[in-house]
């Protein structure tokens, strides 16, 4: 069997921030079940405001372009994302849906050719008392409606500020194993996709 390959996102622009610990927890996961993991870093693929206008005079953006190909090579996803006002960032909005327009060469319906039927993990970090849990409900909803299929184990941590030691691992036993196995999830379910 293939290896599997995942890619993972975290959704926070913030370097110290508790969704990347808690993303790192999932990595971990899913490389114990036996995936290879690439980080898709925001960061250092800025892309623009998704405009309608933009896309038809200056086409894809080089970086959604990347995220596309990315995709393209990798069997599943994992996404830890913050929780603003009980959604997902506009980060995590914005970025996928540049990944849902069609391909440089204009083939391919939106949010198909790259993602479609691949699964994904999500979970959420936050100070709150319910962990983003709240956000959690939306990601689901919108990665669902990209094509994406969505694993039913999924983490919420509360209190995040206090929920990680000095070298960003969860201190609650249950919780980071929790957190591993939405990573595992994603790959066995690969695994069974792949045949």
């Amino acid at each position: 069997m293939p290896t599997v390959r995942i890619l993972a996102m975290p959704g926070s622009a913030r370097r110290a921030s508790h969704n990347r610990r808690l993303l790192r927890v999932m990595i971990a996961g899913a490389e114990q079940a036996g995936a290879e993991v690439s980080v898709f870093e925001p960061n250092d693929h800025p892309m623009p405001l998704y405009h309608g206008d933009l896309e038809e005079t200056e086409g894809l953006p080089p970086a959604a372009a990347r995220l596309q190909g990315l995709f393209a090579a990798h069997d599943g996803f994992l996404l830890a994302t913050p929780e603003y006002n009980g959604f997902f960032p506009p980060l995590v909005k914005n970025t996928l849906d540049w990944l849902s327009r069609p391909l440089p060469d204009g083939s391919g319906r939106p949010g198909t050719i790259h993602v479609r039927g691949k699964p994904a993990g999500i979970a959420s970090a936050s100070p709150g008392a319910l962990g983003g849990i709240r956000a959690l409900q939306h990601t689901r909803q919108y990665l669902s409606n990209l094509g994406f299929l969505l694993a039913p184990e999924q983490i919420g941590i509360p209190h995040a500020d206090k929920a990680f030691d000095a070298a960003g691992a969860l201190t609650d036993e249950r919780l980071r194993k929790a957190a591993e196995g939405v990573g595992a999830a994603v790959v066995r379910l690969a695994q069974r996709l792949q045949g």
